[in-house]
């Protein structure tokens, strides 16, 4: 396999591992949190708009790492800097 084939297998199995190292963290900590806010207005009722508020703060934080992964995803697969160097060698 010559060095632009390599470049597409490194890219695809680099997006793959970081969509799904990605993946699984955000959802475990998403999981996590919810657990122990259901606990915690489960405790004390009357409390449950303040922790239903800091539940959907904390959500969105631990989700844009999910977010960040996927972004790094789409740039391994179709904005690879290596690719045009790769492409150029190739061709000339």
């Amino acid at each position: 396999m010559d060095a632009l084939g390599w470049v597409a297998v490194a890219s695809v199995l680099g997006a793959g591992i970081c969509m799904g190292i990605g993946a699984v963290g955000p959802a475990i900590g998403e999981g996590r949190a919810l657990a122990q806010a259901l606990s915690s207005i489960a405790q004390q009722p009357d409390e449950t708009s303040t922790i239903t508020r800091t539940l959907f703060v904390g959500m969105a934080m631990v989700e844009s790492t999910g977010i960040y992964c996927f972004v790094v995803t789409m740039i391994l697969l179709f904005a690879n800097p290596f690719w045009k160097y790769f492409l150029s060698q190739a061709g000339g």
